[in-house]
């Protein structure tokens, strides 16, 4: 009889401390997780950090800077034409325009030789030049020169051409490297390229870059007139 008991209250003893170690094994396990999560967190955190810290801002890999280009326009010219056509006429026109809002330097006239319209190209190129003084265009400023045209490359134009400054980007479309194998979490070497590119085309003036320009006097007769109407309770708005 008192082995039975021993034996009953060891029984009794294991039923209350399983329990217990149920609990703690459920304690244990939901330190463990929470353990992992916040390693997640503390690695997620440092990796943004590192990834923060590389400077990739396209307006740095792509700069927008001034630069002296050439710009030019060629003139078609027939074997037959002796005279230029209107609508040719109002493009140079419009070229000169530029001219005198972008430059100052030599404005260059070049007519092709040994071509099958060197003929007519000469006889073009002294109407070009009426041209030039006609917009403006000092005479001591124009260059005129001949340059070697292919006999067999069909008809050869008359090129006009100046230097002046402009806003200018790198070449886009570089592709150095594989971005499926890139594992740096950077953008790419072309992001932003045609985003730069496309606003330094927009500037009017590059040298706004540089430094703003000076106010416009103010229009003190349109002023007196919109102070007047307020002050008559009338709208103050133009027609």
């Amino acid at each position: 009889m008192k082995t039975t008991i021993q034996e009953a209250d060891l029984i009794a003893q294991t039923s209350r401390k399983t329990p217990m170690t149920n609990r703690s094994l459920l304690q244990i396990a939901a330190l463990g997780l929470a353990a992992m999560l916040l390693q997640a967190c503390a690695n997620g955190n440092r990796d943004d950090l590192k990834t923060g810290s590389i400077p990739d801002d396209y307006r740095t890999r792509h700069p927008i800077v001034l630069a002296e280009v050439e710009q030019s326009i060629d003139i078609p010219v027939a074997s037959g034409d002796r005279t230029l056509s209107i609508g040719t006429q109002d493009v140079i026109n419009g070229f000169f325009a530029e001219y005198h809002r972008t430059s100052s330097g030599t404005m260059r006239i070049q007519y092709p030789s040994g071509a099958s319209n060197s003929a007519a190209a000469q006889t073009l190129r002294r109407t070009v030049r009426q041209l030039a003084l006609q917009n403006g265009v000092p005479g001591g400023r124009i260059q005129e020169t001949s340059y070697q045209a292919d006999p067999n490359g069909g008809l050869a134009p008359i090129r006009l051409s100046y230097n002046s400054m402009k806003a200018t980007t790198d070449q886009c479309g570089q592709w150095p490297t594989d971005i499926l194998h890139d594992t740096t979490n950077r953008n790419w070497e072309n992001y932003g390229c045609a985003t730069q590119s496309n606003l330094a085309a927009q500037i009017a003036n590059p040298t706004d870059l540089v430094s703003p320009r000076e106010m416009t006097p103010i229009d003190a007769k349109r002023r007196t007139t919109v102070i007047g109407n307020y002050r008559d309770g009338k709208a103050t708005a133009s027609n």
